[in-house]
């Protein structure tokens, strides 16, 4: 997630801008702009409540979104070396995916992690790694966003742990930790812990940074798996704002202010290929957000109302078949984001149905918003879709189902409820089922897929991760355990299990067990052992 400087507001990029052919683009268009406007149809502006046009006064005028390429593989070497290439090439913030041992609190040695260490992410064990991965890499001038859930807070007290080494001001450190555990019982299933005691740890993650890391997004509450999953437009919005206010009533059940840590809150939406829906999509969940902070919750602070947001273009409609044609579906998700007013952006790249992203295909993917930053001339006015009759009915109508949505998520008894009784996966898998029809049908048109088949594909150079990485990996891990302060590490242990029982902030004593080397297995397995597993009930 982008961090604002509040001064960018009052300034912009230039004073006057003009598109290719010379005609005058005005700063802002509203109803004023044009012969015959109807002032009873204002929608307001930009940087004002309920900020359907953007959260921000000058938006991109005043500076871009955060260009933040999603990347991790193999071990924190390999990583790192691709951040600092991305980093290279005019990327403004990093985003770090992480494989399924780390997402889901298992060592790399560990049994089940047999065959996945560095697959779809990279492998961090200890403190050692997340050193290893930010090598070179100022944390205290650059953003960084970490797409991880169970094991959030550990990754979090690493990344801290990681600051505290190169000597960083902790008060500086900004980015995003995703930290949303209630989609994963939803969408993704990368969770560890019964649902009750990770909310625990969400919300101790939100008390720990309000006073130790002020300038840091302590949670990204996510649509984009849940629309991965299959979901509609309008369900996205509806449950990602249904966990947010779940996250809310539970941080303020927890003893917090709501405009304590409301400003520290952020969200992350999938930008789909149907342009003008996705464009309403980000409209309605910003007014939405906004209304659900001022009349459920009554936060004063102006900074709790703003639904800021990072996207990632779809992954779901990326296609195995002709993937070159995927740089053009990426293109026009992103420029959906970017007229939707994203503060950051993700563009997935041309292979990613087949692998991993190589290094030449993830820089095509910066490029494309490079292009649509500088080329396209959709930033030099703020909102440009503004009035367009087709966009703000969909924004009105998508709004009105969300809500729907809501209220009939409140009459169950919240999100929890909902998430427990199998109602949230059951709209989910509807609505995946009715998409998947409609393509079998040839009712809706995938190129590539079901019409304008290629005779001949042509193949396309992928990555390929070495196994040999597992072995030196789990190497590694075995002689950082021998050489560490083996009573230091379980004392730390010891004391995290402690505060888990006693109900105490959990997140200084992670930070103290990873300074003390302990393991993101073995930190998360003395949590296992205090709240137990998760299973996943079977709903006919």
């Amino acid at each position: 997630m982008a961090e604002r400087d509040e001064s960018a507001a009052s300034k912009e990029r230039k004073e006057q801008f003009t598109t290719l052919s010379g005609l005058p683009v005005e700063r802002l268009y509203t109803e004023t702009n044009l012969e015959g406007h109807d002032p009873g149809k204002e929608i307001g502006y930009p940087g004002e409540s309920p900020f359907t046009r953007g959260i921000y006064p000058s938006m991109y005028r005043g500076r871009f979104w955060t260009m933040r390429q999603y990347a991790g593989f193999g071990s924190a070497t390999e990583s790192n070396q691709r951040y600092r290439y991305l980093l290279s090439k005019g990327q403004s913030g990093l985003s770090i995916a992480f494989d399924l041992p780390t997402q889901i609190g298992m060592d790399s040695d560990s049994p089940l992690a047999l065959g996945e260490v560095g697959k779809v992410g990279v492998a961090i064990d200890s403190i050692e790694d997340m050193q290893t991965l930010f090598d070179g890499i100022p944390l205290e001038r650059v953003s960084t966003s970490m797409t991880i859930n169970s094991t959030a807070a550990i990754l979090l007290c690493l990344y801290v742990a990681v600051a505290k080494k190169q000597g960083a001001s902790l008060k500086k450190l900004s980015g995003t930790v995703q930290n949303d555990i209630l989609k994963e019982y939803i969408a993704r299933g990368t969770y560890i812990y019964p649902v009750r005691p990770a909310m625990r740890i969400v919300t101790d993650v939100f008390d720990w940074c309000r006073t130790e890391l002020p300038k840091w997004n302590t949670i990204s509450i996510s649509g984009y798996h849940i629309r991965e999953a299959g979901s509609t437009a309008v369900q996205e919005v509806a449950f990602t704002l249904a966990n947010a206010i779940a996250y809310v009533q539970a941080a303020i059940d927890a003893g917090l202010n709501v405009d304590e840590f409301a400003p520290q809150l952020s969200f992350f939406f999938n930008a789909h290929s149907d342009l003008l829906e996705e464009i309403a999509k980000y409209r309605a969940a910003r007014r939405l957000w906004a209304r659900v902070m001022t009349e459920r919750f009554l936060a004063r602070d102006p900074q709790s109302l703003l639904l800021r947001f990072h996207a990632q273009t779809a992954g779901s409609s990326l296609t195995a078949q002709q993937p070159e044609n995927n740089i053009v579906r990426v293109a026009i998700q992103a420029l959906a984001a970017v007229l939707g007013g994203c503060q950051s952006l993700h563009t997935n790249s041309l292979d990613e149905a087949l692998a991993l992203p190589t290094q030449d295909a993830a820089l095509i993917a910066l490029r494309t918003q490079q292009i649509i930053a500088h080329e396209s001339g959709v930033t030099n006015t703020i909102d440009p879709v503004a009035g367009s009759y087709a966009i703000e009915t969909l924004t009105n109508e998508i709004e009105r189902g969300a809500l729907a949505y809501i209220d009939k998520i409140d009459a169950m008894g919240g999100m929890l409820r909902a998430i427990e009784s199998g109602f949230v996966q059951g709209e989910i898998q509807k609505a995946a089922y009715e998409f998947q029809r409609a393509v079998e049908k040839k009712e809706q048109i995938v190129v590539g897929v079901n019409d304008f088949i290629a005779e001949k594909e042509n193949p396309v150079p992928t990555l390929r991760i070495d196994p040999k990485i597992e072995g030196d990996q789990v190497a590694r891990l075995k002689a950082m355990r021998a050489k560490r302060d083996a009573a230091l590490t379980k004392s730390a242990l010891n004391e995290l299990a402690r505060r888990a029982g006693s109900g105490e902030n959990l997140a200084p004593a992670i930070l103290t067990a990873v300074e003390s080397y302990a393991t993101v297995g073995e930190i998360s397995d003395t949590l296992r052992q205090q709240f137990g597993e998760y299973q996943e009930s079977v709903v006919l």
